[in-house]
C-alpha cells in the first residue's frame, strides 16, 4: 500500500516542480488560469496543464474550479503562502546578480613568490589601480604558500610545478631554468665539457625548492646527464640566492625572469647553454568556485597580457 513517503516527489522531480511555483501563484493571485496566462505570456493550456501535473504529484488538491472562478482550496492557500516567499526571494536573487558589477570594485587580495611578484606581478598592480582606482589591491609576497583553502587571498601566482589539486588553476605562462654564475666562475667550466663538471664548484641552492642538489641536463639530442651537487650556501629565497651568485658565492639555477637582466648586463653568465633543465609553468590558481568577481577576472586578464609580452 503507498505511504505519504512513497508518493513524495524525488528530488528531480523538486527541481522541476519549482518552475510550476510560478505558474500555481499567478492563478491564485489572478483568480483565473486565463487572466494567469496573459500575466506569464503563455497559452491557458500550459498553465493549466503544469498546475494539474503539480496536484497529482503531491496527490492533493490545491483548486478549486468553478466556471466563474478559480480560488485556493485551504490546502492550497498554505501552500501559496509558502511560493510566495520562494518566488520573492528567488526575484531578490535575480536582481542583486543582476547587481553585480561588471567593473573591479572592492579589494583585491592576491599572493606571490618574491621574485617573480617584484620583476612582474607588481608592475601589473600599479596597472590595474590606474586603470580601476575604486578598487584596492593588496598583494602579499612571499616564497612560501598561504592557505587559499582558508580565505587568505582571492588568488595565487604559482611559479613552478602544482602540488595542490584541490585548488582551480590556470596556467598563463612558462619560465626557463637557467645555470648561471658570475664571469669569473664561468671561465673555470671547460666549453667541450658536459654538466657533470658542475660537481666540483661552490654550488648556491635554494632550499625552497623540492630537490635543490638534484639536477637534470639535456642535451639538443636528448641525451641526458643527471649531477649532484654539494651546496656550499643554501637560502630559502630565489632572490637571495641571486644575490649571492651575483656576489660570487658560486654558480646555481634559477630562473630567467629573476636573472634576465643580470645577464643582459654581464654581471652574470649563462652557463653550459647547449644543455636545458626542466622548465617550469607560471599559474593563477583560485579557491574552487563557479564564478569570478570582476576584478578578480580582469586582473588575471591583465597579467596573462604581461606574461605574453
Amino acid at each position: 500500500m503507498p505511504t505519504a513517503n512513497s508518493r513524495r516527489p524525488s528530488g528531480h522531480a523538486n527541481l522541476a516542480n519549482l518552475k510550476r511555483l510560478a505558474y500555481f501563484a499567478a492563478v491564485v493571485e489572478a483568480g483565473g488560469f486565463t487572466a494567469a496566462a496573459e500575466r506569464l505570456g503563455i497559452t491557458k493550456a500550459v498553465v493549466s496543464q503544469q498546475v494539474a501535473r503539480l496536484e497529482a504529484e503531491f496527490g492533493a488538491q490545491l483548486l478549486t474550479r468553478t466556471t466563474r472562478r478559480v480560488v485556493p482550496t485551504e490546502a492550497g492557500r498554505s501552500f501559496y503562502e509558502r511560493c510566495a516567499v520562494i518566488l520573492r526571494e528567488a526575484g531578490d536573487a535575480f536582481d542583486e546578480l543582476a547587481g553585480v558589477p561588471t567593473e573591479p570594485t572592492g579589494t583585491l587580495r592576491l599572493t606571490a613568490p618574491l621574485d617573480y611578484g617584484l620583476t612582474t606581478v607588481v608592475g601589473v598592480v600599479v596597472e590595474f589601480s590606474r586603470a580601476y582606482p575604486q578598487c584596492k589591491v593588496e598583494m602579499m609576497l612571499s616564497d612560501q604558500f598561504l592557505d587559499l583553502h582558508a580565505g587568505e587571498a582571492e588568488l595565487a601566482i604559482r611559479v613552478g610545478w602544482l602540488t595542490d589539486l584541490g585548488l582551480q588553476a590556470r596556467q598563463i605562462g612558462s619560465f626557463r631554468q637557467l645555470l648561471v654564475a658570475t664571469p669569473d666562475w664561468a671561465r673555470r667550466l671547460h666549453r667541450s665539457g658536459g654538466p657533470e663538471q658542475v660537481a666540483a664548484l661552490p654550488f648556491v641552492a635554494n632550499s625552497a625548492l623540492r630537490a635543490p642538489e638534484d639536477w637534470a641536463f639535456t642535451d639538443a639530442h636528448g641525451k641526458q646527464c643527471r649531477v649532484k651537487v654539494d651546496a656550499a650556501i643554501r637560502l630559502d629565497a630565489t632572490l637571495a640566492v641571486r644575490e649571492a651568485v651575483c656576489q660570487g658565492a658560486g654558480l646555481s639555477v634559477l630562473p630567467d625572469y629573476a636573472v634576465a637582466a643580470d645577464v643582459a648586463q654581464g654581471r652574470l653568465v649563462q652557463l653550459l647553454p647547449e644543455w636545458t633543465l626542466a622548465s617550469g609553468g607560471v599559474h593563477v590558481v583560485y579557491p574552487a568556485a563557479r564564478f569570478r568577481p570582476a576584478k578578480v577576472r580582469r586582473f588575471v586578464e591583465m597579467l596573462a597580457e604581461r606574461q605574453r609580452g
